[in-house]
């Protein structure tokens, strides 16, 4: 069911791929109608490509606050880009969480997890989210390894910090297979911890519901 290689490969590809000029054909992920974002699971008909929906959250979400730094941009411009950057953040948590509910309906089907086994502080769906950033990490600064136009300190400083990056991905990804193994063995167990965020609700957010005018 879960597979560290298979997710960090997958993760790879698809940023490459997105990354190419001529790929059109994943379109950024939008809210739902009804703005309220609560159970944003992916529609997908396999577990990678449950995985591959919430990396493109993540890929989104990164490009979107690049956008909020580029030089010269107006303040609305920079307001918009906050407004997307929370929306597309929130997407990011929804799907996460759609992870482990996949996850652990696939163990409920097996009567899992291990009740009294010890509980993870950090659930598989939480793990595949920052392994999704450190793809989206490893990816750039393999970029400016190779910029044409940098300096030798500016590609041995990248150098470096690509070696750091894909021990800590190795790292992680071993924890996952470790965390998954032991679940199915029952002597390790996860939990679906809420985010719970506040910031988009109009209900929860004072900055918002103070300013909606009173019927």
């Amino acid at each position: 069911m879960l597979s560290s290689r298979d997710i960090v490969a997958q993760h790879d590809h698809q940023t490459r791929a997105w990354h190419l000029p001529e790929d059109a054909l994943f379109q950024p992920l939008s809210p739902r109608d009804d703005n309220t974002f609560e159970e944003h699971a992916p529609e997908a008909s396999s577990w990678l490509d449950c995985v591959t929906t919430q990396h493109r959250a993540n890929f989104d979400l990164w490009h979107i606050e690049d956008e909020a730094r580029t030089p010269g941009a107006s303040d609305a411009e920079i307001a918009a880009v906050k407004r997307r950057v929370d929306q597309t953040n929130q997407i990011r948590n929804d799907l996460a969480e759609g992870l482990d509910r996949t996850l652990l309906g696939w163990l409920k089907a097996h009567e899992l997890p291990n009740p009294d086994a010890k509980l993870n502080s950090e659930s598989p769906g939480l793990i595949i989210d920052r392994l999704s950033i450190l793809a989206l990490k490893i990816f750039h600064t393999r970029e400016e390894c190779l910029r044409a136009d940098a300096d030798a300190n500016h590609i041995a400083r990248n150098q470096s910090r690509l070696a750091i990056l894909e021990e800590q991905r190795a790292d992680l990804a071993r924890c996952l297979d470790e965390l998954w193994e032991e679940t199915v063995a029952g002597t390790r167990r996860f939990k679906l911890y809420r985010q719970l965020k506040m910031y988009n609700d109009s209900a929860l957010n004072p900055s918002i519901y103070r300013k909606i005018p009173k019927e």
